[in-house]
This record gives structure tokens, sequence and C-alpha cells, in this order.
């Protein structure tokens, strides 16, 4: 029994060391981006490099948003993200519930036709997708920046394997009170499932503020870029100030940092809760 102990002794150390090793190979990048973004513009490109700072320089913060117009593109930012959730979270409430609880002709092949949207690459749908909106003429409007987006199929999936771990007594308790489908939709399932509901916001926030590709496609004004392509019009500029480019990049970043670890316990429990399973 003591070597048994001994065995899995090593094995959790050996196990906690290759997990360290991955903890540090991912959170050095970020580390770098911020201490080069503290660095004089000579001490960046010395060599050896160095670690710290020897001189902490915080002008190139603010040198780096006046560049260019940082402000108009975070609003910007910060409305696609709002406007797409709250679509993300209408849309999702509405289908996920459809798919778990309701009967109807075809539920289960839709369900997969619909999951298997998620396979196909952006790519493949930026032409026809732009040729839509440009019908529309929407092209270069906050509406191409929102709508393709406020329905969100994983978003949909994980509120739907949520929605089928509620009891059905719920549901005929409910209905014994009177309750419509939506009545019980609104005032007993969405309250169970906040811990879902805050995961399927995060990563909707976050989708929005990494958006490029279709921004940058769909864009052309510079009064209505996010930050995503506001950066990557910054760093053209400023391709060989190594400084600036560190400090942009960190104060885009940060925000999304910050917001994960505020909402890291609501998505461990939702994930915890829904279990994944059919």
């Amino acid at each position: 029994m003591s070597i048994m102990n001994k065995l899995r002794r090593h094995s959790n150390i050996l196990v906690y060391i290759v997990l360290g090793i991955g903890a540090v190979s991912m959170i050095f990048p970020f580390f770098w981006m911020m201490s080069t973004s503290l660095k004089t513009p000579y001490e960046a490109v010395q060599f050896p490099p160095t670690m710290l700072p020897s001189q902490i320089d915080l002008s190139n913060y603010s040198e780096a948003w006046s560049k260019v117009n940082f402000g108009r593109y975070f609003l910007n930012t910060i409305f696609m993200a709002l406007s797409t959730l709250a679509g993300v979270l209408i849309t999702s409430i509405l289908a996920a519930y459809a798919f778990a609880r309701l009967d109807f002709l075809g539920r289960e092949i839709l369900f997969v036709g619909m999951l298997a949207v998620m396979m196909i690459p952006m790519p493949v749908y930026i032409v026809p997708g732009y040729l839509i909106l440009m019908k529309f003429g929407w092209i270069d409007t906050y509406y191409a920046l929102i709508v393709p987006w406020t329905a969100n199929v994983f978003s949909i999936f994980l509120l739907r394997q949520h929605f089928k771990t509620i009891p059905k007594d719920l549901y005929d308790a409910a209905v014994i009170d009177g309750y419509s489908d939506l009545g019980f939709l609104f005032k007993v399932v969405v309250p169970l499932s906040k811990p879902a509901l805050a995961t399927i916001s995060i990563f909707s926030i976050i989708g929005s503020w990494n958006s490029f590709l279709w921004p940058l496609v769909v864009t052309n004004s510079d009064s209505i870029r996010p930050v995503q392509v506001g950066l990557a019009y910054f760093i053209q500029e400023q391709s060989t100030n190594y400084t600036l480019l560190m400090a942009a990049s960190t104060f885009v970043v940060l925000p999304l940092i910050v917001l994960f670890f505020i909402a890291q316990k609501q998505i461990i429990a939702s994930y915890a809760r829904s279990g994944l399973k059919d």
C-alpha cells in the first residue's frame, strides 16, 4: 500500500510539474508584453534582453493612446459587444428552451444541423455574408457588426444542455400554478440558469472584443472600427516602435483578463451543472 501511495504521490508531482510548465508558457507572453510596455525604446531592443524594466516609463501608454483614436475604438467595441450580447441572450434562451423542452417534428435533426454550422470556418461565409449585407445597404454600419452575430450556436447548445438538467417536476408545478411555457421559462428556468447565462455572456463579450476579420471586411470608415481593427492599423503605423506596440496591446487585452477573473467561478459552475450531456 505504501508503494502505491508513493507512486500516486510521484504521479501527482509529475502532473503538477507539467501543469506548471504549461501555465508558465502561457503566462510568459503576457508578462513579456507588459514588461516591454514599461521599458524605454532603447531598453526594449537591447541585447541581451532584460526581464524587468530598469526604468519604468508609463508615458508609453499615454503616447500610444493618443496616436490613434483608441477612445472611439473602445466605445464602438463596447456598443457592439453589449448589443450583440442582448441579441445572443434573447435568441439563445428561446431556442435552447425549444430544443430542450418542446416536442416538435424534426427537433433532433434541426438541432444536429444547427450544430453542424459550428464546423464551417468563417472564410467560407465571408463573401456570401458581405454580398447579403451589401444588398441590405448595411456595409460600414453598426448593423453589419451586430446583427449577424445575435444568434450563437454554441450558446444555444450550452443553454440547451443546462435546461435539460432542470427537473420536469418544476414544470408540472408551474403548470398547476397557471404558468405558460414562456412564464415557466422566464420566471423559473432563467433564474435557475444564472451561471450558464453568465458563461455565454462572457464568451459573447470576448468574441465581440476579439472580432477582427469580419469588422475589417465590412467597415470602411475609421469612426466605426472596433478596437482590434484599430489596433491592427496602429501596428502598421508603429511597426518598429515596440514599446508603443506593447502598451497598446496591453490596454486592449487587459479588460478581457479582468473580466475573466471576475467571472471564472460562474463559468466553472455552468460547466459543472450542465454536464454537457444529452
